[in-house]
């Protein structure tokens, strides 16, 4: 279960990640409160799956699911520059986490 949280974490962690593009300095209500409840989420389901993950696995997975969420969704919905170097790390990125994973 505590993989469960943990990815859950990530995304919820990707959720804030764009949010805050969209408070606009969290001069907009409705993004700001989104965005903070996500990043609460997220931070509790770490802390939850901290407990049976060791700390450097769960953060460096956590971290590396919101960068690598972050990055594709801001070439998808901000029309951000992607290029093959970027797709490269990007997929670098995805090895390291699948490979922090079965490592654990």
């Amino acid at each position: 279960m505590a993989w469960v949280y943990l990815i859950v974490a990530g995304l919820l962690e990707v959720a804030w990640a764009v949010g805050l593009k969209y408070t606009e300095g969290f001069t907009r209500l409705v993004p700001s409160v989104l965005t903070v409840g996500a990043i609460v989420a997220s931070m509790w389901l770490l802390s939850l799956a901290a407990r049976t993950i060791p700390i450097g696995t769960a953060y460096a997975t956590w971290v590396g699911i919101g960068a690598f969420g972050a990055a594709v969704l801001g070439v998808v919905l901000f029309r951000e520059p992607f290029s093959a170097a970027r797709g490269l790390f990007l997929a670098l990125l995805l090895v390291a986490i699948v490979g922090l994973r079965a490592t654990s």
